[in-house]
């Protein structure tokens, strides 16, 4: 038998021994978890650890492996939503954002358009009435101006507004190519606030996935429940910086034109009559960390952008002395008196918290707030009892299934079934290392392609011993007849595993959720099959045939 080059030897073992090491983790799954955990908080406090934290990372040595197969939501356990994105939502606050400009628009055609004033209409529109209807033309005109074209991937489109003139009123529409693009830039945008949201909470591997055209998947595993995401992703966390008018305990107050009745968050019976307008918002804030005030009290700084600090620091320059009212999702939770000029777009945000939920606060500031709200159209918990559970039973059918494979194999080929057991053993280790590298998420259909996996990878080495039989049945010596049992096995092994292959392939490229997750393992079983089958089981036999060199063998 032709021996095995030295570098393809070394190649091999060198594989091998990556798969035990990278896979080891995972038989010390809590403690390494554990490990990664406080790895990741330590990172993101800036280097500074607490004893707990550094008593979790010294539970595994730094000079090991520490990458983990992620279990999935049915293994885990953890909460499922359904969320739908009320994107109707948006078209009130673009209408709103569009009156200052049209009420700049036709400042300068005072004289023919006589007063203007905006008129009561539905959210979807902007109504605005004029003094002398002989302007009307040419206010039309002066607010069409506004218009700015749709794109779309079909290129530029429809203006973004329509502006129609009814009696004295000048309306102004969206437009249904703005509608459209503004309902898929808001699902989006929700998207992407829900996954940072998330991910800020240092959840694992997360399913975040919109579906359809308005609705957004979302899947937490490890998570307590399905209402405790609900809070984390639900809360709009608005934030806006408004003037103050006066405060009032009359919770039915007329609060005026323009101006917002809005309840103080932590002082019972007292209400903030605050303008409508805000001087900045949220959307101006570039980061948000929880925070002491000068008392020790937990608090939020902030800092604004550029355009942010300048209209922040300009309004504290111009009402030093008024109050000033900090708004959290229509609740004022601060209302401080603006002692002195604020340049930077620095400050804090007082109220009353606690710890956690000052740090609550600034992730959902962080993340930005939801351009539009939710409504939950599923939600499930899967405790993590059953996700124990699934984890027992899949284990227990991947053992059963080796036992079974094993003692065939043996039953079948004596010496030789041996060597195909100890190949299969390392293609389990080197699939799930490969899982642990890539991260894959591990569910109960990823269990299924590893138990299949351990059925499909003892075919080739069937193929190989059945063809080493016909050799020894044609007179061959030992050593050339395993010689060319590997040599002409080989073409059909390479076919049946490339169809294999192939539909895996299909499957993972079509198909969504579960099917993906069986995909993803089938198609690394089936690498890693061929990879033993072929090199790892020949290492072995002929490293046995050079060191007995039998006269004979039975297979």
């Amino acid at each position: 038998m032709t021996p095995t080059a030295l570098w393809k030897r070394l190649l091999i073992l060198a594989v091998c021994l990556w798969g035990v090491f990278a896979a080891l983790p995972n038989a010390f799954y809590s403690r390494v978890e554990g490990h990664n955990d406080a790895a990741v908080a330590i990172e993101k406090a800036g280097g500074v650890a607490t004893p707990d934290q550094d008593a979790a990372l010294g539970t595994w040595p730094a000079f090991l492996p520490s990458a983990l197969m992620p279990l999935g939501l049915d293994l885990r356990g953890g909460a499922h939503l359904l969320a739908k994105v009320e994107v109707e939502d948006v078209y009130k606050a673009r209408i709103d954002g569009l009156w200052p400009e049209v009420r700049d628009a036709l400042r300068d055609l005072r004289d023919q358009v006589g007063a203007v004033r905006r008129a009561p209409s539905p959210d979807d529109e902007l109504r605005v009435t004029v003094s002398n209807p002989e302007g009307m033309v040419a206010a039309v005109q002066a607010v069409q101006a506004l218009a700015t074209p749709v794109y779309t991937l079909t290129g530029v489109g429809a203006a973004d507004i329509e502006v129609t003139a009814e009696g004295a009123d000048i309306v102004v529409r969206l437009s249904e190519a703005e509608r459209a693009a503004s309902d898929d830039r808001t699902v989006q945008q929700s998207l992407e606030i829900i996954r940072n949201r998330v991910d800020e909470v240092g959840t694992r591997e997360p399913t975040i996935l919109r579906q359809g055209s308005d609705r957004i998947l979302i899947q937490v595993p490890g998570i307590g429940s399905a209402s405790e995401l609900k809070t984390l992703i639900g809360t709009t966390a608005k934030l806006t910086f408004n003037p103050v008018v006066k405060t009032t305990t009359n919770a039915g107050a007329d609060a005026g034109a323009r101006n917002a009745l809005l309840p103080a968050r932590n002082e019972t019976g007292l209400y903030y009559i605050v303008e409508e307008t805000p001087v900045v918002t949220g959307e101006e804030l570039v980061d948000a960390q929880p925070s002491f005030d000068q008392n020790g009290q937990p608090a939020v700084s902030f800092r604004f952008d550029g355009a942010g600090a300048r209209k922040f620091g300009d309004y504290t320059a111009a009402n030093i002395g008024a109050p000033f009212a900090i708004v959290l999702d229509d609740e004022v939770i601060s209302a401080p008196v603006i002692q002195s000029h604020i340049p930077g777009g620095n400050g804090i945000i007082t109220g009353s918290f606690t710890v956690e939920e000052s740090t609550e606060l600034a992730i959902l500031l962080r993340a930005g707030a939801l351009p539009a709200s939710l409504t939950f159209l599923e939600e499930r918990t899967i405790g993590p009892e059953l996700g124990a559970d699934s984890v027992a039973a899949g284990k227990l059918a991947a053992v059963i299934g080796m036992i079974a494979v094993a003692v065939y194999m043996v039953a079948s080929y004596g010496l030789f079934g041996v060597f195909a057991n100890i190949a299969l053993a390392v293609n389990m280790l080197i699939l799930i290392a490969l899982l642990s590298t890539i991260g894959a998420t591990l569910t109960l259909p990823g269990i299924a392609g590893i138990v299949l996996t351990v059925g499909m990878a003892v075919d080739a080495n069937v193929l190989i011993f059945e063809r080493i039989r016909e050799e020894l049945r044609a007179g061959l010596s030992p050593p050339k007849a395993v010689e060319a049992g590997f040599a002409r096995a080989l073409s059909a092994i390479i076919d049946s595993n490339v169809t294999g292959l192939l539909t895996a392939l299909i499957m993972f490229f079509i198909g969504s959720g579960p099917v993906r997750g069986f995909a993803v393992t089938m198609s690394l079983g089936i690498l890693t099959s061929m990879f033993t089958a072929v090199y790892v089981t020949r290492l072995v036999v002929e490293l046995w045939l050079n060191a007995r060199r039998p006269k004979t063998i039975v297979v």
